[in-house]
């Protein structure tokens, strides 16, 4: 009985030893991973920048995705670097309504292609999800539907891939006649895709399957008003940037003329859909609170 209850003793001493080194080891991850997240890092200009998108729960912050890393603009005003991953975010797109998940694809640092990854501490750090199809995939443009957040669109190699469960698998959905520069996914129709393309603005209406032309001509970028998905705004070689009412039927050209740059990605902000971001081949950031009508030019 004696050696039995030495036994038990040294059993949950072991025991006790390794929950105490095991929550110590969680201890020390979660104290990391808040230090990750506190680390922003003050910038002093953008660089080539691939992406855009106002956070969806604050208007106040935009995320610029670039060659070097995900910034944050702060107030129109504090530029800083989010972690300090350099990685090539070619592709970004953030969850339609949580801000703290975003997903992005393009090139690590080192070289090579990233695949699909996702990073649920607002861009901090990021982890992979899976290759795609034919991947490790290197998405140029990508897009989450707002109506189904599970949905998730990516182009790579002249195929518009496809995912339905956020990005764990993909299908091609179709192989594309035309280069794809910018994706935007209809915020009320989960089977609606607009893309953005040198050969025009192209809209399917079967989750990327078949595809019609809305309008003619290089077409840099789309973006749609999440309370109303008539509600249009895009950049073309044709119209310059215009407005449509009517799910890109017709267009109003616009006067703005950003200083000579081409405007490369547009965001709304879902908070406030009067305001509008946009971003040009130069870096430059301009701001619209009137729904585009007017543009100042914030950085």
């Amino acid at each position: 009985m004696k050696n039995k209850n030495i036994y038990l003793i040294v059993s949950l001493v072991i025991l006790s030893a390794v929950g105490f080194v095991s929550l110590n080891s969680l201890k020390n991850e979660t104290t990391n991973q808040a230090a990750v997240k506190q680390e922003l890092v003050p910038a002093d200009s953008i660089t080539h920048g691939h992406g855009l998108s106002v956070d969806v729960a604050d208007p106040k912050k935009v995320y610029i995705a670039t060659h070097h890393g995900l910034m944050v603009l702060t107030n129109d005003k504090e530029l800083y670097q989010v972690g300090d991953k350099k990685d090539d975010y070619m592709g970004f797109s953030p969850h339609p309504s949580n801000s703290k998940i975003f997903f992005s694809s393009g090139h690590p640092e080192s070289g090579g292609n990233i695949g699909f990854q996702k990073s649920i501490d607002g861009g901090f750090t990021w982890k992979k999800v899976s290759d795609g199809v034919n991947g490790p995939v290197d998405f140029h443009a990508m897009a989450v539907s707002p109506a189904n957040p599970n949905m998730i669109y990516g182009w790579f190699q002249g195929a518009l891939q496809r995912s339905v469960d956020e990005g764990k698998s993909w299908e091609v959905a179709s192989t594309t006649n035309f280069p794809v520069v910018n994706l935007s996914a209809d915020p009320k129709n989960e089977n609606v895709v607009y893309a953005a393309s040198p050969q025009g603005l192209m809209v399917s209406r079967n989750k990327g399957k078949d595809w019609s032309r809305l309008l003619d001509g290089f077409v840099s970028t789309v973006t749609i008003n999440p309370e109303d998905s008539q509600k249009m705004l895009s950049f073309s070689e044709k119209n310059g940037l215009a407005r449509s009412n009517d799910a890109g039927k017709t267009w109003e050209k616009s006067n703005a003329s950003f200083s000579g740059e081409t405007p490369l990605f547009l965001s709304f902000a879902k908070q406030k859909p009067d305001i509008v971001y946009i971003l040009t081949e130069k870096n430059s950031i301009y701001k619209s609170i009137n729904s585009g009508m007017t543009w100042n030019k914030v950085r």
